[in-house]
């Protein structure tokens, strides 16, 4: 009977230490680590991004499941190779909890290997893009709440082949893994509408000079898809511009975003009427859009904004509102692993400002896409106009699995411009 008593004894102080532990760990303050593109041509990209993630918490006073939000911000610069090094520095040197991020494409494929060596971090991605990041050996700790850049495209291949009228391209795009994932997207759209792609060139991250690409441009097509951004869309469109270039251009996503429509300089007047698509459309007259959008112009003052916020703002602030409705789900609790955190946002339904967004099985988010025209307003700024939503998009491009994975994975010359997939 003395032995019984003492074992229960035992098993009540230890009880009540783990729950004495488990209350002190949720008074403590939750360690947020941030990656972000803040060196490089992507540099104003990595500082909305942030903007976004700051107007979330802004919105939370700070607070996450009760507890105070301390951020931890590490630059990157696109490579995989600094972003993996922000991530040790921040899992393995500061000890955040959560990581946000990364940005950029590659960076994305290479946090979700290094997420697989952290079992007890919860990585939730920014607003990185490349498909093979969930779709490919998927890791269970890294969740995506925005789309691919292939589901940014759904719908833009259609519109321009049967309202523009434009049956021959040409494609530009960044020689990595996101834009091969975007025109991937374009390809697939445009090609099943019935148009033909004749031509794909790539140039390096980071591109000063794009002389010889633009001389290469054919004249014999009916448009040129631009998959480029941050520096390297503007320096594009300024020595396009010089060169009397005048092709009916199609922006990828981040070509047409706010980062390039708000640039200095007139070369971005170029894009003007120019189609595209993606997670978000500027002037969507959506309640919820038209909050947030002003939430983010409240956060900040104008000089330090751009007039609306870029797609990497509503990534990064999509991201940090799911991990903000999960914490106060949980309790601020990490306890276990992370367990009970991490099964609120398997099963989350966000309800974004650019409309509603769940995951699928491999921690991949399903949404709206938007197709848009690039116009000007009466005050000479340049935004998205909505043309058409398309709800629910999976990152299958809506084909069935066998279908989908027979297109192969996205690469320079993938997939193969076909009617049919």
């Amino acid at each position: 009977m003395r032995t019984k008593l003492i074992t229960s004894a035992s098993v009540l102080t230890m009880t009540l230490a783990a729950q004495s532990a488990a209350a002190e760990g949720q008074s403590e303050p939750l360690k947020i680590g941030v990656l972000a593109t803040l060196e490089g041509t992507y540099t104003a990209l990595g500082e909305d991004g942030v903007h976004g993630l700051r107007t979330a918490l802004v919105q939370a006073d700070n607070k996450a499941g009760g507890r105070e939000v301390e951020l931890v911000i590490q630059s990157t610069d696109t490579s995989p190779d600094s972003a993996v090094r922000g991530a040790r520095k921040l899992v393995e040197q500061d000890g955040v909890d959560i990581v946000i991020g990364p940005l950029s494409g590659s960076e994305g494929i290479a946090i979700r290997d290094y997420s697989k060596t952290q079992p007890d971090v919860t990585f939730i991605n920014g607003i990185s893009g490349a498909m093979e990041t969930t779709y490919v050996d998927p890791s269970e700790n890294f969740f995506r709440f925005n789309t691919d850049g292939a589901q940014w495209s759904v719908g833009l291949g259609d519109y321009v082949f049967n309202e523009k009228g434009w049956e021959t391209v040409a494609t530009v795009g960044e020689d990595y893994s996101f834009v091969y994932t975007q025109v991937m997207g374009f390809v697939t759209d445009f090609c099943q509408a019935g148009g033909e792609v004749t031509e794909r060139l790539w140039v390096p991250l980071g591109t000063k000079d794009f002389g010889s690409i633009i001389a290469a441009l054919p004249d014999d097509v009916d448009a040129i898809y631009l998959g480029l951004g941050g520096g390297d869309a503007v320096n594009f469109l300024n020595q396009y511009q010089q060169a009397g270039g005048d092709a009916n251009l199609i922006g990828g996503s981040i070509m047409v975003d706010a980062t390039v429509l708000n640039s200095k300089g007139d070369a971005k007047n170029a894009l003007i009427g120019t189609p595209s698509a993606g997670p978000q459309a500027d002037t969507w007259d959506n309640a919820g859009w038209q909050t947030y959008v002003k939430a983010y112009q409240d956060a900040f003052p104008p000089e330090q904004r751009f007039p609306s916020p870029s797609l990497l703002a509503t990534g990064y602030y999509n991201a940090t509102s799911a991990m903000l409705q999960c914490m106060d789900s949980v309790g601020g609790d990490l306890s276990d692993g992370q367990a009970s955190f991490r099964d609120c946002l398997t099963n989350l339904v966000l309800e974004a400002p650019n409309g509603t967004i769940t995951l699928d099985e491999n921690r991949q988010a399903v949404g709206t896409n938007f197709v848009s025209e690039v116009v000007e307003q009466e005050d000479g700024t340049l935004v998205t106009q909505l043309v058409k939503k398309v709800d629910d998009v999976n990152q299958m491009l809506g084909l069935d699995k066998a279908a989908f994975d027979g297109i192969g994975l996205p690469s320079r010359e993938t997939p193969e411009c076909r009617s049919s997939y």
